[in-house]
C-alpha cells in the first residue's frame, strides 16, 4: 500500500463529489497520472479531510505533503470484467484522517509497550558490582596470558608409551607421586591421549566383573584400555590438547566442554613436523596462577551458597563401613572424583577420592576391594583434613567447646 498526498485543486474536486458516501473511485496510476489505455486495473482511492490534529502521532504518515492536510491510500485491486452486470464495489481499504480503523502495516513491526506496569528495578548492590568487576578482570587476564605462562620455571615431564603395561605404568606413577601422564604412540609418533585414575578404575571394574581374566592382567597394555572401555560400555575419554601459545582462556574453555580436570600442552616440532608434548596443566595450577597474579580476586566476596557454586542436590555419600568397590561404582556412575564419608548424623569425617584407588592397587591387588572405606583410608601415607569455618562459626564453637581451635 502506497500513501500519496493530493494538491489543493484536487482536494476541492473531491469535496464537490464526496456526497453521501464520502469516497470516490476512479482509475489512476501510482504517481497520480491517468493510467495507460491498456491498463485494465481498477484503483480505489479513499480520501477524507484530515483534522487539525492529524496525522496522529501514533501512526504518522511517512511522507506527508505540507501543502495539504488530505491523505489518501491507493491500492491496486483485481480488474472487474465489463460484462459483469453486477460488479462488486471495491471494499474500503483504509480510512484516512480522523476516521477510525486505520492500521498501517508497519505498526505490526513496532514494539508495543506492555499494558501492565513494569516492576521497579532494584538498585545494584556494591557486592554485586564488585563481583562483576572481579570476574571481568579474571576473564581479561586469561585472554592475555598463554597456557605456557602457567608452567613453573623448571618441571619434570613423564610420558608413557602405549606399549607399556598397566602394571608398569602404575608403579611409575606411585614412585613419582603423580596421578596422570600423557600417552605417546611410538608407532605413529603422535600424541595418543592422557592416562588418569579413571582408566585404572575402569580396569578394576572390568576384572571385578570378569575374575577369570585376572590371570592375564600383567599382560594388559595401555593400548588395550579402549577394549576395556568397550567391554564396560563406557564412553572413551575425549582426547583434548592445546598449543602452549594459545590463550589460557581457550584452555579453560576446552576443559569445561570436555569436563576434563587437566589438559596436555602439545605443539609441533618445526624440524620434524611431529607432535611434541610439552607438559600438562591442571585446574589447580590454573586457579593458583590466577589467585597469585590477579588482585581483583579479592572482590569475589559472595558466599558460595548465594552463587550456587558446587553441588547441593543428589549428593552421593558413603560411610566408613561401605565397601570400597561400592564407592568405586559411585565414582563411575556419577562421573565424580570424590565421595564424602559421613556418619549416621551426616557429619563429614573424610573424603574418598579417585586417587585413593591408585594407592590400593599399587601392589597389584585388583580383586581385594572388599575392604571397607575406613580400612582403605588407613593405607594412605598421610592424611590431612582441613576445614575452613566462618568467623561466626568459630566464635560459637569456642563458646560451646573451649578446646576447639580452628586451622589457620
Amino acid at each position: 500500500m502506497a500513501s500519496v498526498s493530493e494538491g489543493s485543486s484536487h482536494r476541492q474536486h473531491q469535496q464537490q463529489h464526496r456526497g453521501a458516501t464520502g469516497r470516490i473511485s476512479g482509475s489512476c496510476s501510482g504517481s497520480g497520472l491517468p493510467p495507460p489505455a491498456n491498463d485494465t486495473t481498477t484503483t480505489a482511492i479513499t480520501a477524507s479531510t484530515a483534522s487539525a490534529a492529524l496525522p496522529s502521532a501514533t501512526h504518522p504518515d511517512p511522507d506527508p505533503d505540507p501543502r495539504s492536510s488530505t491523505f489518501c491510500s491507493v491500492s491496486t485491486l483485481p480488474p472487474v470484467p465489463l460484462s459483469d452486470p453486477h460488479p462488486h464495489p471495491p471494499p474500503p481499504l483504509a480510512i484516512c484522517g480522523h476516521e477510525g480503523g486505520f492500521v498501517q502495516p508497519s505498526s505490526y513491526l513496532r514494539s508495543r509497550r506492555p499494558s501492565y506496569p513494569m516492576p521497579a528495578t532494584q538498585p545494584e548492590r556494591a557486592i554485586d558490582r564488585e563481583e562483576r568487576q572481579g570476574l571481568r578482570a579474571i576473564r581479561n587476564f586469561l585472554k592475555v596470558r598463554t597456557s605456557y605462562d602457567v608452567l613453573p620455571l623448571s618441571f619434570r615431564l613423564i610420558v608413557f608409551d602405549t606399549a607399556l603395561t598397566v602394571k608398569e605404568s602404575l608403579n611409575i606413577l606411585t614412585q613419582n607421586g603423580i596421578v596422570s601422564a600423557p600417552l605417546w604412540d611410538s608407532k605413529s609418533s603422535t600424541f595418543a591421549g592422557l592416562l588418569t585414575t579413571s582408566d585404572y578404575i575402569n580396569v578394576i571394574q572390568y576384572y571385578f566383573q570378569n575374575p577369570a581374566a585376572l590371570d592375564k592382567i600383567d599382560q594388559l597394555r595401555l593400548d588395550s584400555l579402549r577394549e576395556v572401555e568397550r567391554a564396560l560400555d563406557v564412553a572413551p575419554p575425549e582426547t583434548i590438547s592445546i598449543d602452549p601459545e594459545r590463550p589460557l582462556y581457550e584452555a579453560c574453555r576446552r576443559m569445561l566442554e570436555s569436563r576434563a580436570r587437566r589438559i596436555p600442552l602439545v605443539t609441533n616440532d618445526s624440524q620434524t613436523d611431529r607432535h611434541l608434548v610439552l607438559s600438562v596443566i591442571t585446574q589447580y595450577r590454573i586457579l593458583k596462577f590466577v589467585a597469585v597474579n590477579v588482585s581483583d580476586t579479592q572482590k569475589l566476596r559472595k558466599p558460595l551458597g548465594e552463587i550456587r557454586l558446587g553441588s547441593y542436590h543428589d549428593i552421593a555419600t558413603a560411610s566408613m563401613d561401605t565397601p570400597v568397590i561400592d564407592v568405586i561404582h559411585i565414582l563411575v556412575q556419577k562421573s565424580i572424583s570424590s565421595v564424602p564419608i559421613v556418619n549416621s548424623e551426616g557429619v563429614v569425617y573424610n573424603v574418598f577420592e579417585s586417587v585413593d584407588v591408585v594407592t590400593l592397587i599399587k601392589g597389584g591387588a585388583y580383586d581385594d576391594l572388599s575392604l571397607t572405606v575406613g580400612e582403605a583410608l588407613k593405607k594412605r601415607s598421610s592424611v590431612r583434613v582441613e576445614f575452613m569455618f566462618s568467623k561466626e562459626f568459630a566464635d560459637r564453637a569456642r563458646r560451646t567447646s573451649p578446646e576447639f581451635t580452628p586451622a589457620r
